[in-house]
């Protein structure tokens, strides 16, 4: 469902570069980014996966890759070739650019201009590029990597993500001049029913006060929205 809204999302404005992210940790931004990638490729499209997060790096875990070199690798070198860096995740159409190693700045490094530079290099090897980064309300990474992007998707954990914690997320990104598609509502229980779009029940699917519910996401959707485009405001994990 969720590539189906992006490529809804996408008719007059062509998404080539997005920004998976969440307001905290463990909320599955990862998973969500690699299911994500792997049914975008079914489709025929060349993906690279890029772990942005140049700090806790999680992506080459999840394919069972070395994080030797990577995206540090290719922001620091001169001769522009990046080709070497790339690894095969083991599912057609879909290559990784890890991390590499860990810079003592990140926050810079991904304002840098170089870091602009590696961004066009990438479009020019793939049909879409997808960037994994830390979550909004740790640290600027994501804001500042998010507004050099065709747009930003937020996951979040239907059972422990608070509304003002979103809802703050959603206030740091609008900081800056980042393109807000939505919201991903992740680990949905089989029995709410799986997919939804926002503002369709008001059923709690936390099980805290103050937990996230359809009706607050899409209440935050409604107000994040750029023109008339969205990908919805919830989806479960599932990428289809």
């Amino acid at each position: 469902m969720l590539r189906t809204n992006i490529d809804f999302a996408q008719v007059d404005y062509p998404l080539r570069t997005l920004l998976v992210t969440s307001a905290n940790p463990s909320e599955g931004k990862t998973t969500t980014i690699s299911n994500l990638a792997v049914v975008i490729a079914h489709t025929g499209k060349r993906v690279i996966i890029v772990d942005a997060d140049l700090r806790r790096p999680a992506l080459h875990k999840v394919f069972g890759l070395p994080n030797a070199i990577g995206l540090t690798n290719m922001i620091v070198r001169e001769n522009g070739q990046f080709v070497d860096l790339l690894q095969e995740a083991g599912q057609p159409g879909v290559r990784i650019l890890a991390s590499g190693p860990l810079p003592p700045n990140p926050s810079e490094l991904l304002g840098s201009a170089r870091m602009e530079q590696v961004i066009e290099q990438l479009r020019a090897e793939a049909d879409v590029i997808l960037f994994d980064s830390p979550p909004i309300l740790a640290v600027a990474d994501a804001a500042v990597l998010g507004s050099r992007l065709d747009g930003v998707v937020l996951v979040t954990d239907a059972g422990h993500t608070r509304f003002e914690a979103l809802a703050r997320a959603k206030a740091a990104m609008s900081r800056g001049t980042s393109h807000l598609l939505g919201v991903v509502i992740n680990k949905i229980s089989q029995s709410s029913g799986g997919y939804y779009y926002y503002g369709n029940t008001s059923r709690p699917l936390g099980r805290g006060p103050g937990s996230l519910t359809l009706d607050m996401a899409g209440e935050l959707w409604s107000r994040a929205r750029y023109d008339t485009r969205g990908v919805g405001a919830a989806a479960r994990s599932g990428a289809h």
